[in-house]
């Protein structure tokens, strides 16, 4: 098997150096590669694993099962290949490679080929207007979210199956972009037996970016039609492991008896816009609302609804940092599960201020590198001081974070009370309207040369959380010990 996929791969080049050769189709090629070495201590503020869903049945295993390693060296390596035919068409396949040292693809002896494809889709421009791009094939999805933050809590990432059109309105005005994506599809072809079920999760999306002079917004809607059979519960729903698309889409109720949906398939949507306002330059003001609500023609208790705002504000004058402040508020849940959930649904969250440790966001140096919390069903302030420049090629930023709770403790305690330690409400994730947790990071970086670096990142965080809530053993193994973490390597982009 190893060798048919490295010889399938010398194929794909072989058969992109014939293609050039023969059709002046022109090849480009991008990419960058990361090593670097990981020292985290206390892992979801206890050094135990979390909760996870085992099955789509759906069945878990419970946290406080697993000792965490502590050190950890990761390597990446991604290739972006352009096999472009003129200025209106062109293939992209992108490729990676990434595994920690010691494991599967670089073990010390007889590694493992580990090529995953991230990235495959045609783009081209639509004869007769040029101005109109269409994208087709697995490729990135972000909604749109404000420059302050990074990353849309509802939806972002790369490995999506989607069609998209970006097409211009007004000209340097108005544009539209629209899609439609397949995120799961269990049992592709055949169904397991001669009844058809809904086992697929469709989305379709339109963004409308409106640029003035010193100001800019971005209105959004995206509908979702959820499939009762579809994986959700064994289907990664976000880069930070311990998540899936079950915890971000359905309510507590729908986990009680009868569990689950009653329809077959149900409507997800939401609606929202970015904001920026930069007329009053070197003063910049951002923010986002968004509102979601899905499974509203349900059982009462498998609705899930609520909202999610976000602001910031930079100083951008200064040459040697830049100062920011920032917040956020949801929505969280109230005393019932019965009555569905006033969470924001999500579906592939992937949110952060100013790098912050709290949250799996910008960090460079990704694997192993966060907290992972929940800005949803919570509210938080921030400060970052960015772009810190005192000596040449050297920059640094620095950013606290405090983030309380929004969720009823009630909710929560009675949810646990009945499946125990489960992977929809997570300590140290979900926090209750009597728990806060606070994080710093400090991240550094040294440019070697124009496309080499070394960066360091470090991280702390503290957490305050209810022994009536998550039990004994895991508050009171959170409160042994802060969780830190101090991440030192090498990027290379080309």
């Amino acid at each position: 098997m190893k060798r048919i996929l490295t010889i399938a791969l010398v194929a794909v080049f072989a058969l992109g150096a014939f293609a050039s050769a023969q059709a002046a189709t022109e090849v480009k090629m991008t990419g960058d590669a990361r090593i670097y070495g990981v020292f985290f201590a206390d892992h979801n503020f206890t050094g135990w694993n979390n909760a996870a869903w085992s099955s789509n049945t759906p069945t878990y295993t419970g946290a406080g099962k697993k000792t965490e390693d502590r050190f950890e060296i990761w390597e990446r390596f991604r290739l972006r290949s352009d096999f472009v035919a003129n200025e209106a068409v062109k293939f992209r396949l992108g490729i990676k490679v990434e595994d920690t040292w010691g494991h599967g693809t670089l073990t010390a002896a007889n590694p493992e080929v580990a090529i995953a494809v991230y990235q495959a889709y045609l783009q081209f421009k639509v004869p007769g207007c040029n101005d109109i791009e269409v994208t087709a094939g697995l490729q990135d999805i972000d909604l749109p979210i404000s420059k302050m933050f990074y990353g849309n809590p509802v939806f972002g990432g790369d490995r999506i199956a989607a069609l998209t059109v970006n097409a211009p309105l007004i000209d340097k005005t108005l544009s539209a972009i629209a899609g439609f994506g397949r995120l799961i599809d269990t049992n592709r072809t055949y169904d397991t037996t001669t009844t058809q079920v809904a086992d697929e999760l469709d989305a379709y999306f339109l963004a409308l970016p409106i640029t003035l002079d010193g100001f800019k917004a971005t209105p959004w809607g995206t509908l979702v039609v959820a499939g009762k059979n579809a994986g959700y519960f064994t289907t990664s729903g976000s880069t930070f492991g311990s998540q899936s698309f079950a915890e971000n889409l359905i309510s507590a109720g729908s986990l009680v008896s009868p569990a689950l949906w009653k329809n077959d398939q149900n409507v997800y949507w939401w609606a929202g816009s970015s904001f920026e306002v930069t007329a009053l330059d070197p003063v910049k003001f951002y923010a986002d609302v968004i509102y979601g609500a899905g499974a509203m023609s349900d059982r009462k208790k498998s609705k899930r609804q609520g909202w999610f705002i976000d602001a910031g504000i930079e100083y951008t004058g200064w040459d040697v940092l830049t100062p920011k402040v920032f917040g956020w508020w949801s929505t969280g849940e109230d005393g019932s599960t019965r009555n569905g959930s006033e969470r924001m649904p999500q579906i592939r969250p992937n949110w952060g201020p100013g790098n912050s440790f709290l949250f799996d966001d910008s960090q460079e140096l990704a694997k192993n590198s966060n907290m992972g919390m929940n800005p949803i069903g919570a509210y938080g302030l921030g400060a970052s001081l960015d772009n810190i420049t005192f000596i040449e090629k050297l920059t640094h930023r620095l950013t606290f974070t405090y983030l309380h709770g929004n969720n009823s403790a009630k909710a929560i305690r009675n949810l646990n009370a009945l499946m125990g330690s489960n992977p929809y409400f997570v300590m140290g994730r979900d926090l209750t309207m009597n728990e806060y947790a606070m994080g710093v990071n400090f991240d550094n970086k040294y440019m070697i040369y124009e496309n080499l670096a070394a960066v360091m990142e470090t991280g702390w965080a503290h957490g305050e959380f209810q022994s009536s809530v998550w039990g004994h053993r895991l508050a009171a193994k959170s409160r042994e010990d802060d969780s830190w973490k101090v991440a030192f390597g090498l990027t290379y982009k080309f």
